[in-house]
């Protein structure tokens, strides 16, 4: 094992190497019990005959049903994602901010929507529209999705921002001011790019998160993946096999999304190691040099 490895742990012995390998195998074997009781379970109630799953073959159930509940859950989502990211990011650095009120104003809101649950700010914002603006049909309850996973998303991500900004070396800060940056130049140009980058995992997972999440719309009636996949089940009669396709699709999207995170973290490490320098040329010792350009005429008059 590399020095790097272990610098947070001592690398297990033989011993603890056996223990981690027979919790591992009896975990296994745990959960593999337990889905085949499930399995079995579900099966007894003709949950997996040909019939319950026959609607899946059907074009009309895919273009009535789980394709605009799933195009509903990814307009929610990536508008969502753009609006957490951008509101994340200024909150992040306003609570990094040099003005106490600024700090004290995004500590505030970062606390308060960290603290108050998704679907309360769903609900909440979905009657503000309703009553307070003249907004009808489905766009009422996707503007309510939106605003309650942007509140929550944006205060977590303001918070990687500044715990990642916070694990940087002093150095990064004192280098900047060095030069002539001021405060807010060095936060904005030196230290929130590495920040963004070393917190570049955290931030894609809590936008898995805000995909997953989208999935409480339905509470407050709006067509996403869920309701619609409900809507199917109650016209068909198969919830079972209905919400297993359905997790099938969350967990591929969430896939490709992780994907994305791990190829955009891999171009952001190499634009920061900037291109590879040449090889330089060995340097020769003073005297060598010296003594081989006196040798070179000798070894011309010898061949002349």
């Amino acid at each position: 094992m590399s020095a790097e490895a272990s610098v947070l742990f001592d690398a297990p012995g033989p011993k603890a190497r056996f223990r981690y390998n027979l919790v591992a195998v009896v975990g296994g074997l745990a959960i593999a019990g337990l889905l085949f009781l499930l399995i079995r379970a579900l099966a007894a109630k003709d949950q997996f005959t040909g019939a319950r799953w026959k609607p899946f073959l059907e074009p009309a159930t895919w273009t009535a049903y789980l394709l605009p509940g799933l195009w509903g859950t990814l307009v929610a989502a990536f508008f969502s994602i753009i609006l957490a990211v951008v509101v994340g990011v200024l909150l992040g650095m306003g609570r990094l901010s040099q003005i106490a009120a600024v700090r004290w104003a995004c500590g505030i809101f970062v606390e308060f929507f960290r603290a108050v649950p998704v679907l309360m700010m769903m609900l909440f914002a979905y009657y503000v529209f309703l009553f307070g603006f003249q907004i009808s049909g489905d766009f009422l309850s996707l503007y309510g999705v939106i605003a309650g996973l942007t509140f929550y998303n944006s205060s977590v991500i303001a918070e990687l921002i500044r715990s990642g900004v916070g694990s940087l070396p002093n150095g990064q800060r004192e280098a900047g001011l060095s030069i002539g940056l001021t405060p807010f130049q060095t936060l904005r140009l030196v230290l929130l790019p590495q920040a963004i980058t070393l917190m570049l995992p955290s931030i894609v997972s809590q936008l898995v998160v805000v995909l997953k999440d989208s999935a409480l719309g339905f509470l407050i009636l709006y067509p996403e993946l869920v309701r619609s996949g409900q809507t199917l089940a109650a016209s068909k009669g198969n919830l079972i096999p209905t919400f297993i396709v359905i997790a099938a699709i969350f967990i591929a999207i969430n896939y490709l999304l992780t994907l994305l995170a791990r190829y955009l973290e891999r171009r952001l490490q190499a634009s920061r190691r900037g291109p590879k320098a040449p090889p330089a040329e060995p340097m020769l010792d003073p005297d060598m040099a010296a003594a081989g350009a006196a040798a070179a005429p000798v070894e011309e008059s010898k061949a002349a």
